[in-house]
């Protein structure tokens, strides 16, 4: 068998042949690609992004996700119908007030993301921000493999039938891969483990 039969076969079945793919050079001196600059600390990068989803009625809602590049813990999934550049301000104002602000914040392009008001209250913050380039979401890998793993491991499984369990259901999957699901970057640890207290066993010196 040789490979214009497997092609036919694959078209006949309604598979799509793979095409061969144009050698790409690595991205060595684009300002704030992933490959110029990594993580060295928890708090020095933070990549954010939106995923897309439907309820059960094909009404569409918008993720945001914020994730911490060199710990991988999930900061925060803000799920609302049509988020702007002020819901990414909430987010992140709540956000830095826990955390404290990063040093860089990574993006694409979207409007939300270049929007003068979030660029003008970073740059108070001394949050400086990295774009990618367009059409370059490889620059933002870490939070890329994240939106992948949520939509194989929770959207793809799941029907919402109202707005409201989605944000249930997603900030539940959201702490379940921050404080059980191990993570392999980071050696199979927990990303953000909950601490727990020691059980004190009660003593001749300890009341009851």
């Amino acid at each position: 068998m040789n490979h214009k039969r497997v092609e036919r076969i694959w078209r006949r079945e309604g598979l799509k042949v793979p095409q061969k793919q144009p050698k790409r050079g690595r991205l060595w001196l684009n300002e704030g690609s992933c490959v110029r600059l990594r993580p060295q600390h928890v708090n020095h990068v933070w990549p954010y992004d939106f995923v897309m989803d439907r309820t059960h009625d094909g009404r569409a809602f918008r993720m945001l996700t914020v994730i911490d590049e060199y710990s991988k813990e999930c900061l925060a999934i803000r799920t609302e119908r049509k988020p702007n550049h002020e819901t990414v301000i909430e987010t992140l104002a709540d956000l830095f007030l826990l955390h404290g602000p990063p040093q860089y914040i990574r993006s694409d392009n979207g409007a939300e993301f270049t929007a003068l008001a979030i660029r003008e209250w970073l740059r108070r913050l001394d949050v400086q921000t990295l774009f990618i380039e367009p059409g370059s979401p490889w620059e933002n890998g870490y939070n890329e493999s994240f939106n992948g793993k949520l939509r194989d491991e929770l959207l793809s499984g799941e029907i919402f039938y109202a707005l409201k369990e989605a944000q249930i259901l997603i900030e539940q999957w959201r702490l379940h891969y921050n404080t059980i699901r191990p993570d392999s970057s980071p050696g199979y640890r927990i990303p953000a483990p909950q601490t727990v207290r020691p059980l004190v066993m009660p003593t001749a010196h300890t009341p009851q």
